[in-house]
């Protein structure tokens, strides 16, 4: 089994874990923060318990676990959210995630999404160059549910493009990915693991992938904090960059 298979197999293995949790959890009137706390609990330990056997001499970055900052020094880290999406999932929508990803030796060499709500995993084995949209307007951004950030905004007035609202960070680069949307750009704060293995895949496919300022996405560091990030086809890049440039970066 390759690293892109591997993760493949943990993601919508995980994926399958918690859709059964939700079930049983529906049966029992279980909902809110509790059914939240499962998902996370039983998607780590299903994660965690895979790359032990599978992977066991690589080290691991996870949402749900403990960091001890050894795991820079390793050439091979994977990087998980066991739950990407937790809102997402205690309401039963479809629009949530579980990232498994590997950066190796100073780049993503593997990623795998699982998308259980649809039912697919998207990985970052050969898949072409990006499908995506065709270009067109207006354009379509993915932002969050509640509020999207005043960079996305500012982005939209400029472009003239549509909001999209949708669940988590993993979906929504995903819906990039398959054509739903345009573009994704947060300037809200994130970590490592919430893009780490959608910005796999994206890469894998030819998407363009960077900070907002432009500046590439850089994974295992000391501090996993990486607040913001810009996701699109790439005959889209120059023009989201320069949009959110004339504004106030945040």
């Amino acid at each position: 089994m390759n690293d892109v298979e591997c993760a493949v197999e943990l993601a919508g293995g995980a994926g399958d874990v918690l859709k059964r949790v939700r079930a049983q959890a529906l049966e029992r009137g279980i909902g809110g923060r509790e059914l939240k706390d499962l998902g996370d609990r039983a998607a780590q330990d299903h994660l965690s318990s895979g790359l032990a056997r599978l992977r066991p001499n690589d080290a691991v970055l996870s949402e749900e676990a403990e960091d001890d900052g050894g795991r820079v020094s390793h050439q091979r880290v994977w990087i998980i959210d066991p739950l990407d999406g937790t809102r997402e999932y205690s309401e039963h929508r479809d629009d949530w995630a579980v990232h498994v990803a590997l950066w190796e030796a100073g780049r993503l060499s593997a990623g795998a999404v699982a998308l259980p709500g649809l039912g697919t995993v998207l990985d970052s084995g050969p898949h072409g160059q990006a499908a995506g949209a065709a270009p067109g307007e207006p354009i379509r951004i993915a932002v969050s549910r509640t509020r999207a950030p005043a960079v996305v905004e500012q982005v939209a007035r400029r472009l003239c493009a549509t909001l999209v609202p949708m669940g988590s960070a993993g979906y929504k680069i995903c819906a990039v990915i398959r054509g739903e949307v345009d573009a994704y750009i947060h300037a809200g704060g994130q970590y490592e693991w919430d893009s780490a293995a959608p910005v796999a895949v994206a890469r894998a496919r030819g998407f363009h992938t960077s900070r907002i300022d432009g500046t590439p996405l850089l994974y295992n560091r000391p501090d996993p904090y990486l607040p913001d990030l810009v996701v699109c086809g790439p005959h889209l890049a120059q023009r989201i960059l320069e949009a959110i440039a004339e504004g106030d970066l945040p």
